[in-house]
């Protein structure tokens, strides 16, 4: 990745969960740029699995925040699933309710786990940190 970052770039970043506060908290711990070396962000908000899997499928998420206690699809499932079967599948990063969870987010195969309540400087940092991995790995900007 280059140093600077265009004001013009952006990255999608999916938020999954069945519960709307939620997926606000989610949305305001990440805000429009989570670090000053990433592009903006643009959020898209995800209720249901079946939605998830449409977005994921479409190729333009770059980055997602999956609620790990969501239902009636949690977001370890969902993970598991995408990483199985969503080409070029984004890296995730999922909230988790109890700290030995952290063992099924690691079956999951998602990279990064963020305990709730959510910490919003750690949420942010997380987020940052896979969207420049997603830039590492696709030298192509949309």
């Amino acid at each position: 990745m280059s140093a600077t970052v265009s004001t013009d770039d952006k990255m999608r970043v999916l938020v999954y969960s069945d519960d709307a506060s939620t997926r606000e908290k989610v949305r305001q711990a990440i805000g429009r740029r989570p670090a000053a070396d990433v592009p903006l962000v643009e959020i898209v908000e995800c209720a249901t699995h079946a939605k998830v899997i449409q977005h994921f499928d479409s190729g333009e998420i770059d980055v997602a925040v999956l609620d790990a206690e969501a239902q009636p699809a949690g977001g370890m499932g969902v993970a598991r699933q995408a990483k199985d079967e969503v080409h070029d599948c984004p890296p995730i990063c999922l909230l988790i309710a109890r700290r030995d969870d952290r063992w099924l987010a690691e079956w999951s195969r998602a990279e990064a786990v963020v305990p709730q309540p959510i910490d919003p400087v750690a949420l942010a940092e997380a987020v940052a940190d896979l969207m420049r991995h997603r830039l590492s790995t696709h030298l192509t900007a949309r």
